[in-house]
């Protein structure tokens, strides 16, 4: 992953923060001085926090979760709708549809409204209805297109958020929240950084500035995207090739059974221990809960549906205080269906319910 210089974030006018009487007291530790008034931001920090953040990213760019992007001001909506089309993510510039993410079921209500409308238009059932009628269809066609078009393709609840301005889009923060969504975010100085899992310092008022950020982060993605199709290709041809060796030995080690039994043992057992599942595909584990969970000894999805709810939740408030409102009474449950490989059923339980919770 190409680490972005601090020479580069210097020239898109990164390091401008706001006005010294609007900032929020809890950005100190990211705000190197003060200037003319105003704020400027430790680069080195972002840099940081840039590099955790793509990593993070790019996870769950693996794991086949979907990253929603929310920008609604000027600055950002274009650069963000251009760069989250590259790497096929949904993402919202118009407004934020009240009840996005906690009502979801309604939302994807008003998308299947507009798939209804196209088809209507290519069956030619659109032709049969009055001048009137079929105004007022276009007229609704475009304003859902507006508003909703870019989650068309959104069948479930996001893996992550990226937010540009957390403070102007204070609700799709609220919503995530209560549906413990992961939040990555631009954040400046003016903003509360404890609402966001994962922060990126920086001036979200400068379209240079969310250009470059945006590059950044996507590309991150990008690079878990390639590794997911990667992986995928390097599974079947594993299989192909394992089919292709057992018929060869069945042919060729029947007379040396007794050895060829007792040194394949210990190699799947090493097998075993080193492979680990990932546990964000679970509704409403992030990747920090994750990395707690897999530090705790819940490696796979078999451990996890084994495990006691509140011993979980020990488990978490241990690891980081933050994670103290996360509710894991469901992922034992969640977890059993994917260790027996009901992916189908799993992913209809995580869109019926919200957040995972049930």
């Amino acid at each position: 992953m190409a680490r972005v210089d601090v020479k580069q974030l210097l020239e898109a006018g990164v390091h401008f923060g706001h006005l010294t009487r609007k900032w929020n007291p809890n950005m100190a530790p990211y705000i190197y001085m003060e200037r003319n008034g105003i704020h400027v931001i430790n680069l080195y920090k972002t840099v940081a926090k840039l590099d955790e953040t793509n990593e993070a990213l790019s996870k769950i760019a693996a794991s086949g979760r979907k990253i929603l992007f929310v920008a609604t001001k000027k600055q950002a909506k274009d650069i963000v709708a251009e760069k989250a089309a590259k790497v096929n993510m949904p993402y919202i510039t118009e407004r934020w549809p009240g009840g996005m993410l906690t009502n979801f079921v309604t939302i994807r209500k008003a998308v299947k409204k507009m798939a209804s409308i196209d088809r209507m238009k290519k069956d030619g059932t659109f032709l049969t209805l009055s001048k009137k009628e079929r105004l007022q269809v276009d007229r609704l066609r475009a304003k859902l297109e507006k508003n909703l078009g870019s989650i068309s393709e959104m069948t479930r609840l996001p893996g992550a958020l990226f937010i540009v301005d957390t403070m102007r889009e204070h609700i799709a923060v609220k919503e995530a929240q209560k549906l413990n969504i992961p939040i990555f975010a631009m954040v400046d100085t003016n903003c509360d950084p404890r609402d966001v899992d994962y922060l990126i310092p920086s001036n979200d008022d400068a379209s240079k500035s969310i250009d470059i950020i945006m590059t950044e982060v996507t590309n991150a993605i990008a690079e878990g995207l390639a590794e997911r199709k990667n992986e995928k290709g390097d599974a079947e041809g594993k299989s192909e090739k394992k089919e292709k060796a057992t018929k060869k030995k069945e042919a060729t080690e029947k007379p040396a059974a007794p050895k060829t039994e007792a040194k394949p043992e210990p190699v799947a057992t090493k097998k075993a221990k080193v492979e680990a599942d990932d546990l964000t595909k679970v509704e409403g584990i992030g990747p920090k809960a994750a990395e707690a969970l897999v530090a705790a000894g819940i490696v796979t999805y078999a451990d996890l549906s084994k495990g006691d709810a509140e011993k979980i939740k020990e488990i978490l408030t241990e690891a980081s205080s933050r994670m103290a409102h996360l509710d894991p009474t469901s992922w034992p449950k969640q977890a059993k269906m994917a260790a027996d490989g009901k992916w189908d059923e799993l992913k209809e339980w995580q869109d019926n319910t919200k957040g995972g919770v049930e």
